[in-house]
């Protein structure tokens, strides 16, 4: 048995032993380098991966070679520059075959507009830590046996802490390898939104909202904190959960808290929620954050040191979001000057970003907003349809639905007495608009570093 299969074997073995997002973040790009004397080398990409598989696989993979080859005594694990080539070839590869702009081609970014799922959401792309390994568990016995396991899925967690990621993920697994099941995803905003207009239509629109949401097989509700006080949403919402039940119909949730927490929640709705699994996606701990960190680092094809890396695990501890937007920052710096970051730059250019605390009121929020974009801020309350108005005031209520977590409601009557329609539209479309607009993104990040 040549070394090649030898660890085939081995990688068969793993793969049978742990999730595929693990297999893959871990294992992808392992071989053996060499054997000598009884030692066998494994090859890794990078000493991340080295450091890890010593701590967390070592003993595993050591018996399993013992008992492939009898003659194995002991395994090392060394940074391999075969992979660093290989892994040059691949970004190079990717990078004539993308736009010259080095994102990715713009169908990737966009929202399937039937089942409102986002394909970049996958298993693939969700990095599982001791923080949501629970969440992840349940969520891939739910995909192997849709409506039949752990029905409903109740997912809670802070913002930042990657439910919509997973419940999403969820979702575009079935539909790769279901193609015949009906998924559909949607927040309780838009549910609930949904169903006023129905009512407002009259008996052929209620009608028709309930063989809507009643036709799918999987059905994916974000927030569920939003119905709190909405009695006609929850009544038609139990209503149509009784029907997706009793008929095997997959249902998932989630939440920023469990449910037996939520204020004004119907205690039948309650009930029904903990039939199923209710599992929370808690803080990242430093653990979760190195191995995001690594695997964003590697994504993005930025280089980063073991110490840069250690201080950002150690410092940014929000949220996976929060995780996300520092990196992209220090990616962009990174371009900019064409070298590697030192730690102390990186240092100066997150001091606005890490552990950054919400102080600010709404009305200053206003004010900060107003001056980044050169208006008057009385301007912002008024009832006009100027364009130069109606963005700043869009990118307010994001913000201070986003950041300082206000109710919809509570921003409209701020905003000088709008309907929490409005703001629900213009939060979405915010939302909607920083997936794909470069510029708008950065404005956002940098008035965000202004709300401290």
């Amino acid at each position: 048995m040549n070394t090649q299969e030898l660890w085939n074997k081995v990688l068969t073995e793993v793969e049978l032993t742990i999730s595929k997002p693990n297999f893959n973040t871990w294992f992808k790009d392992t071989f053996i380098a060499k054997t000598d004397g009884g030692t066998v080398y494994v090859g890794v990409p990078n000493a991340f991966v080295r450091e890890w598989l010593s701590n967390k696989y070592h003993s595993f993979l050591l018996k399993t070679l013992r008992e492939l080859h009898q003659e194995v005594r002991s395994v090392e694990y060394q940074v391999s520059k075969k992979n660093l080539k290989k892994k040059l070839e691949e970004i190079s590869s990717q990078q004539k075959s993308t736009p010259s702009s080095g994102t990715l081609p713009l169908d990737e970014h966009y929202v399937n507009k039937e089942n409102n799922l986002n394909p970049r959401y996958t298993f693939d792309s969700f990095v599982v830590g001791p923080f949501n390994e629970l969440a992840h568990a349940a969520s891939q016995a739910v995909i192997e046996r849709p409506g039949i396991v752990y029905n409903p899925l109740f997912i809670y967690g802070n913002t930042g802490h990657g439910k919509t990621h997973l419940i999403q993920a969820i979702g575009n697994h079935i539909k790769a390898n279901h193609e015949s099941k009906q998924v559909f995803y949607v927040t309780s905003e838009k549910f609930a939104l949904d169903y006023i207009n129905s009512v407002q239509g009259g008996p052929g629109k209620v009608h028709n909202f309930k063989e809507k949401y009643r036709k799918y097989d999987v059905l994916i509700m974000d927030d569920i904190q939003f119905f709190a006080g909405k009695d006609k949403s929850q009544e038609e919402l139990f209503h149509l959960f009784n029907y997706l039940y009793d008929n095997n119909k997959q249902i998932i949730f989630s939440s920023d808290k469990h449910p037996n927490y939520i204020n004004n929640l119907e205690d039948r709705l309650k009930s029904r929620f903990g039939a199923g699994m209710i599992v929370d996606i808690p803080k990242t701990d430093f653990e979760s954050r190195m191995a995001i960190l690594k695997t964003k680092v590697l994504q993005n094809n930025i280089h980063l040191n073991d110490e840069i890396l250690n201080f950002l695990a150690t410092n940014v501890t929000g949220n996976i979001r929060e995780l996300e937007g520092v990196l992209n920052t220090l990616t962009c710096h990174t371009e900019l000057k064409q070298k590697d970051l030192t730690l102390n730059a990186v240092k100066n250019l997150i001091k606005d970003t890490s552990q950054r605390p919400k102080t600010k009121s709404p009305q200053e929020v206003v004010k900060i907003v107003s001056d980044y974009y050169n208006i008057d801020e009385k301007n912002i309350y008024e009832k006009t349809r100027r364009k130069e108005i109606i963005k700043p005031r869009q990118v307010i209520m994001y913000l201070l639905r986003k950041d300082f977590n206000i109710s919809y409601p509570s921003i409209g009557q701020k905003m000088g007495g709008r309907d929490h329609t409005t703001v629900i539209h213009s939060c979405e479309k915010i939302t909607n608009a920083v997936e794909k607009d470069d510029i708008l993104a950065q404005e956002i990040h940098q008035i965000r570093s202004m709300l401290v």
